[in-house]
């Protein structure tokens, strides 16, 4: 007879699979079961669904977006010699010293126009450009170097031009020659042997005498799709791999201006490049708590740009433009009725420069900036997020001209900056019985907010206006507080809340998160979706789950339900569905906002599914833990794989999770 000793291997794996088949049993049925419908379309999902808000905040243009590194190049700035060095100059005395550079104001070729005069008096003379919290520069790497200059007296025959790192230490350099009392245009390419990431440019003189100088530029040659003097690269790709439906610009409060004087007017940010003047950003001196006096815009990044730029990620351009109303935050101030005209032009005259032949004045320009054909416009936004009577007045007045010449034109009108309250029942109570088309809702809320109201839309009135989610992120502190971060439960929160969206697909047409970018050391507003220093960047949180919805967004909205219901956080469970016809395929959101893993059996119904099931996984056991530099993508998808038979998808949901899932339907 055999030894008990030798039986008991076997009595233990039989042990086992009991133990693990009784598991697997009790975990069945203990699982929550949610059904899809994947045959019956709700609602067709716009191709604007999820799009990107640009607005010209926390350096997102210059020191941001567009790759120019020399501020104030043209010496424009309201203390013209902002961001420019004279370290070995003598400031005081025109007789002694090394050198000195004065700022002139002269009207040259009809405009006013800064340029600086240099007087040479030594070999030692030094005008070094600081750029935006330094320049990053990198090894192996062009930098276009242009200027303007004019020789006035004296000898001098050259300037060479350095990219020097915190220390002094030569990095690139080259040198140009000049001659002449005219004004002429300078060119050289620097070649950099080191990368530094707070570099300066540094200019010296062959000679004595003076010099006039002005639009000393240095950009790198690698831009996005290689355009001289054109968009920095890796924050470009950052957006392009969002695959936005449409790009919002230029802002936000910017398009109001702190004072009607300072309102963004976007016939200044086109035609040649040095012809736009610069203007004093509006979030320069906002807060106390970041000031940043030397947050201008040059307007490089202007409405031809943007055009181009909607145009390169196959997005919908969508301008917002001032009605006529300085931010209510600040100054209030109105442009009386009568005197409106002017802001009208502007919107029709837009419209033209997007769209008209290029036998008409504004088609014209856009033709001689390069780009003959249209940019194909379909939407114009009336205001930034302005509230009350005196909006509503004015509104009607835009949405009545536009319409009158342009009746295919979508316009975008606002409920001002709150989701509640009574401006926002106002605006919404007065644009509904506008029949206005499309409303531009904003919301700042805590991650508690953003989970309680996944059902804001449920029980909007279809027969009302469309809604543009069109800023929203959820704030760790407190609106514009300053210690706000990209964390874990606010991208989580946004998560679920988005479900929601996606559910009300057939009234929510456009959504997009704001602020977009950051500059680590200029920035002025948290939370931001990508932050950036001069050499590199990263996605948050925040931009993973925007990405993920973006990147799945469907033809088709479908029902998915428990016992009948919509999952709008019953037990800490979010869910949406919905249909890429082009592909044939299921794509399932589910957000956990609990500790938690939950057991779920996903019966699909209406359609044949089999085999394996793609997922990504956002998942993270802190909710406080957040992206950086050092590891950009510690909270970002994770690729996995799972099994459908039968037309049954069981799956654990992770606690604190965001999880999609890519049904191949057969």
């Amino acid at each position: 007879m055999k030894s008990i000793f030798a039986l008991l291997p076997g009595i233990l794996l039989l042990f086992t699979a009991c133990s693990v088949n009784k598991l697997q049993s009790q975990a069945s049925s203990n699982a929550r079961t949610l059904t899809v419908d994947a045959e019956t379309s709700r609602a067709a999902i716009q191709p604007t669904m999820y799009g990107i808000f640009f607005e010209d905040i926390n350096f997102a243009a210059d020191g941001g977006l567009y790759a120019e590194m020399v501020k104030n190049r043209s010496f424009e700035f309201t203390l013209p010699k902002t961001g420019w060095l004279e370290p070995n100059s003598d400031r005081w005395s025109m007789n002694e010293g090394s050198g000195i550079g004065a700022v002139v104001k002269e009207d040259r070729s009809g405009k006013k126009a800064n340029y600086l005069k240099v007087i040479v008096k030594g070999d030692k003379y030094q005008l070094l450009n600081e750029g935006f919290r330094g320049m990053g520069v990198v090894a192996g790497q062009q930098y276009d170097l242009t200027l303007q200059a004019a020789v006035q007296a004296g000898n001098i025959s050259g300037i060479t031009a350095q990219i020097v790192d915190g220390a002094g230490k030569v990095v690139g350099q080259a040198t140009l020659s000049v001659s002449g009392s005219a004004w002429k245009t300078y060119e050289a390419v620097i070649s950099v042997a080191e990368t530094v990431e707070k570099a300066q440019l540094k200019l010296t003189f062959t000679g004595k005498g003076e010099i006039d100088l002005d639009m000393i530029s240095l950009f790198p040659q690698d831009t996005w799709k290689g355009r001289k003097k054109g968009m920095r690269k890796d924050l470009v790709q950052l957006l392009d791999d969002l695959q936005p439906g449409f790009l919002r610009f230029p802002g936000g409060c910017i398009v109001e201006g702190r004072t009607l004087d300072r309102r963004y007017q976007w016939k200044k940010t086109v035609g040649p490049v040095e012809d736009r003047e610069f203007l004093i950003n509006r979030w320069n001196t906002e807060f106390d708590h970041r000031p940043t006096p030397d947050y201008y815009q040059s307007f490089g990044l202007g409405f031809f740009e943007y055009f181009q730029l909607s145009e390169d990620m196959g997005a919908e351009p969508l301008p917002i433009l001032s009605c006529g109303m300085a931010c209510q935050f600040n100054t209030g101030e109105l442009v009386p009725m009568d005197e409106l005209g002017p802001y009208i032009d502007d919107a029709l005259d837009l419209i033209e420069f997007a769209n008209g032949a290029v036998n008409t004045e504004w088609g014209k320009l856009r033709s001689d900036m390069g780009h003959p054909e249209p940019f194909n416009l379909k939407y114009i936004g009336v205001g930034n997020e302005q509230w009350g009577e005196d909006y509503i007045e004015r509104y009607k007045v835009f949405d009545a001209a536009i319409k009158s010449k342009y009746p295919d034109i979508t316009v975008v009108s606002g409920s001002g900056p709150f989701p509640d309250g009574e401006m926002f029942e106002y605006g919404m109570e007065e644009l509904t019985k506008l029949n206005a088309e499309l409303v531009d809702e904003h919301y700042y809320r805590s991650p508690e907010w953003f989970r309680q109201n996944a059902t804001r839309y449920d029980d909007y009135d279809r027969n009302g206006p469309k809604i543009f989610a069109g800023e929203y992120a959820a704030q760790s502190v407190a609106i514009a507080s300053p210690d706000n971060k990209n964390n874990w439960e606010c991208a989580l929160s946004e998560a679920a809340y988005m479900t929601g969206m996606e559910r009300n697909a057939d009234i929510v047409v456009m959504t997009s998160y704001a602020p977009l970018m950051a500059h680590a050391e200029g920035w002025q507003w948290t939370p931001d979706m990508i932050w950036f220093n001069n050499l590199s960047a990263y996605g948050t949180a925040n931009y993973y789950v925007q990405k993920m919805y973006a990147n799945h967004p469907g033809t088709d909205l479908l029902s998915i339900t428990e016992a009948g219901k919509a999952l709008t956080g019953q037990n800490d469970l979010y869910a949406s569905a919905v249909r890429n016809a082009a592909t044939n395929e299921l794509i399932i959101k589910l957000v956990n906002t609990g500790a938690k893993a939950q057991e779920l059996s996903i019966n699909i119904k209406g359609a044949k599914a089999n085999g394996t099931v793609k997922t990504l996984t956002m998942v993270s056991d802190a909710l406080d833990a957040v992206n950086s530099f050092e590891e950009p993508t510690k909270i970002s998808p994770v690729a996995g794989q799972a099994e459908v038979s039968k037309g049954m998808l069981n799956t654990s949901l992770p606690g604190y999770a965001f999880v999609l899932y890519t049904v191949k339907l057969q």
